[in-house]
């Protein structure tokens, strides 16, 4: 049996409207799955009021079936609906990041960057309170955002000093607003980890005197230099001092050579480190092995700034060095990682601390 074009082409939009019908449905239910509730809804004081009024006109209503108050609980309904709806697109659509310094100290403020980024089209997001989360501890910093407009970025920041050496874990972000009726404080948290690591503080140190010349002790490391000792003899290559040639030797084998001297580096300043915790030590036993940290990284600082290397060794076995070239930063990372042992711990496993230590860098010759 044959059908006529008209019948197809009937046939066809059918199929096509459909499809289109499923396909509009099933976009209605991801975006029902998108307006999912957020975990956490907070009602505020004023929001018990307002709940509290909506129940006492609600049962006014009941008991004497007036319509002007179905008329005002309709009202009071809808715009506990609308405050929800409202508050729920708000922080749909929110990016959030953090910007940590490159170092912190205790004791010392650092700054730490929140950025915010809205995704939305065409709607703003309104008073926006973020809180950064850390392991183990309670959110005690807070930035808040006025309006954050549709396809823009707003950054804003807080100040904290940590007391604590050790590493300081970030975990997330809790997005938080109450807009726009300030009835209810909906939030939600999204996950972001970070780390900072907090460097022991350092202070004040007078370092000895040191005297002219050499200084006993270790043994000296001859590389180039400019120094008084006589190293070697090379060939003069262009643009060096002709101050250091040697005229016997150049005359002797008939190209100009010159002096190659030797310059005196001193032995890197060496710091010791107990970490051994005995077994029957008191209640404040950490509070001086902090305070022994917080000594050996002041010295340590005060040396590099004296141009000297510093090597710091603690009992446990591990060594650590720095010198001016790359500043004190392997030497504070380390003391603010290491922890103590048991003084009972066998000699294996002390000497493999897991502490992340930076690699030595040594001084590359001239």
């Amino acid at each position: 049996m044959f059908t006529s074009r008209r019948e197809r082409v009937g046939a066809a939009e059918a199929r096509g409207g459909a499809r289109a019908k499923r396909d509009l449905l099933g976009a209605y239910v991801s975006r029902l799955k998108s307006l999912r509730s957020p975990s956490e809804i907070k009602v505020t004081r004023e929001g018990k009021f307002f709940v509290g009024l909506t129940l006492g006109v609600a049962f006014a209503a009941i008991s004497t079936g007036n319509n002007p108050l179905y008329l005002v609980l309709g009202m009071l309904l809808a715009l506990l609906i609308g405050s929800s709806i409202m508050s729920e697109l708000n922080l749909r659509d929110l990016a959030v990041m953090r910007k940590l310094p490159r170092r912190a100290q205790v004791g010392r403020p650092h700054q730490v960057e929140i950025e915010v980024v809205n995704y939305k089209r065409r709607m703003p997001s309104f008073a926006i309170e973020i809180e950064d989360l850390r392991a183990d501890q309670p959110a005690d910093k807070r930035c808040f955002f006025l309006k954050i407009s549709p396809q823009s970025m707003q950054i804003a920041a807080y100040r904290r000093t940590p007391a604590t050496r050790g590493r300081d874990a970030h975990t997330g972000f809790r997005i938080a607003t109450r807009f726009p009726f300030g009835l209810f404080e909906k939030s939600r948290e999204i996950f972001s980890d970070g780390e900072l690591i907090i460097y022991p503080a350092v202070g004040p140190v007078t370092l000895a005197q040191l005297p002219a010349g050499r200084h006993p002790g270790g043994t000296a490391t001859f590389v180039r230099g400019h120094d008084d000792d006589f190293l070697g003899i090379k060939l003069l290559r262009e643009g060096e001092d002709p101050r250091d040639v040697h005229w016997r030797k150049s005359a002797s084998v008939g190209q100009l050579v010159m002096r190659e001297r030797a310059r005196n580096a001193r032995p890197d300043v060496v710091l010791s480190l107990d970490v051994l915790r005995p077994d029957n030590a008191l209640d404040d036993w950490q509070s001086l092995f902090e305070r022994k940290i917080g000594e050996c990284a002041s010295r340590a600082v005060a040396h590099i700034k004296r141009g000297e290397g510093v090597a710091i060794t603690t009992t446990a076995g591990c060594t650590v060095r720095a010198n001016r070239m790359t500043g004190a930063d392997p030497l504070l990372r380390f003391l603010a990682l290491v922890d103590s042992i048991p003084s009972a711990t066998p000699p294996g496993v002390k000497g493999a601390m897991d502490v992340d230590v930076v690699p030595d860098l040594e001084e590359p010759s001239e």
